[in-house]
């Protein structure tokens, strides 16, 4: 190794040695919003031997951008970018923040401090700030009794859950909110503030209602030149067990045609029942279906005349989470005639 280099990592070493009493403690990384604001939160130590020089009344802060000068707490410049030293410097707090962002603002900040005999850079440290012109989206989780639910929008009926909104709060005046909207009722939301997050829960009980319904969240951050917005949505899927519409009916002629509409999640399955006994596709019988949508079917059956003046038909619809009855009784009565409705049954 050349003599050179030894000397130049020993001086290196000497420094660390008899600069260990100087630190500073700040972010490594900043994400500002362009038109707003943005904080640099700073704490820094020094050599005790210098603390009888650091005044509230001497103590000045700087901050060095690529090696230039861009803040001076005592002294603002045409230049200098407009901000403000929001920590007190003679309790070792150089917090700061800079006003009306831009990517001018881009780059490596390192800061310095100057009272009386103590002047030192802290190069060894540095802060980077990155300017966006739009916010980051917001996260959207959902809970389900209390516990995440990863790679999921699946939850069953009758549970509680919570759509969570987070979102990394930037420097904004005022700050930013959270807004949800969505296809259908909008629940209560509760919203509250974790460290640097900005969060709101929507927190209700699944119900076939919000089956498919997509929930949306947006971030809002009003600047003097306009408004900043940010969406990310969540679609969810319930799972329910079966419900059959009263308005299933029946028409009679020289041939009984009845239908039956049913919904359910996972799409149901059903069955006709005639005086207690599985009906099937005869000579005497005609079952068909019509798909609706993804969770609803409509099932028609066709019935010969002298099966309907004594006998009790039964629609029968289920799933993985339940099973739902509704009873017909048929009189052949003329072609506008139509199935009387007599109860309905709901099993869970």
């Amino acid at each position: 190794m050349a003599l050179a280099e030894k000397i130049c990592i020993f001086a290196i070493l000497l420094q660390g040695v008899c600069c260990k009493d100087f630190n500073i403690s700040l972010p490594e990384k900043i994400q500002a919003l362009s038109g707003s604001c943005v904080i640099i939160k700073c704490r820094f130590e020094i050599n005790e031997t210098y603390d009888k020089d650091l005044t509230e009344s001497n103590a000045t802060g700087f901050w060095l951008k690529n090696s230039h000068e861009v803040f001076n707490s005592r002294d603002p410049k045409p230049n200098n970018f407009e901000g403000k030293m929001s920590g007190k410097l003679h309790e070792k707090n150089c917090t700061t923040i800079f006003y009306n962002v831009s990517s001018q603002h881009n780059g490596t900040y390192l800061f310095s401090i100057e009272s009386g005999k103590l002047k030192y850079k802290y190069i060894f440290k540095t802060s980077s700030i990155n300017v966006a012109e739009t916010p980051v989206n917001p996260q959207v989780v959902l809970y389900k009794d209390k516990q995440e639910l990863q790679d999921q929008q699946e939850v069953l009926e009758g549970r509680s859950v919570s759509l969570r909104c987070s979102a990394k709060t930037l420097c904004s005046s005022p700050p930013a909110t959270l807004t949800w909207s969505s296809t259908a009722r909008i629940p209560h939301s509760e919203s509250s503030k974790q460290q640097d997050l900005i969060v709101s829960d929507l927190i209700f009980t699944a119900a076939p209602r919000h089956n498919r319904v997509t929930f949306t969240c947006s971030i809002s951050y009003q600047l003097q030149d306009n408004n900043r917005t940010a969406h990310s949505s969540i679609t969810l899927h319930v799972q329910y067990a079966p419900q059959i519409f009263s308005y299933s009916s029946c028409t009679s002629t020289n041939v009984t045609v009845c239908f039956c509409e049913v919904d359910g999640n996972p799409l149901p399955e059903v069955e006709w029942h005639l005086s207690g006994h599985l009906v099937l596709n005869s000579s005497n019988t005609f079952i068909s279906e019509e798909r609706l949508s993804n969770t609803s079917l409509r099932s028609f059956i066709s019935l010969q005349q002298f099966l309907s003046h004594t006998n009790t038909l039964l629609c029968l619809s289920k799933n993985s989470h339940g099973s739902a009855s509704q009873q017909l009784h048929m009189n052949f009565v003329s072609t506008e005639a139509s199935c009387k409705f007599l109860s309905v049954i709901y099993i869970v």
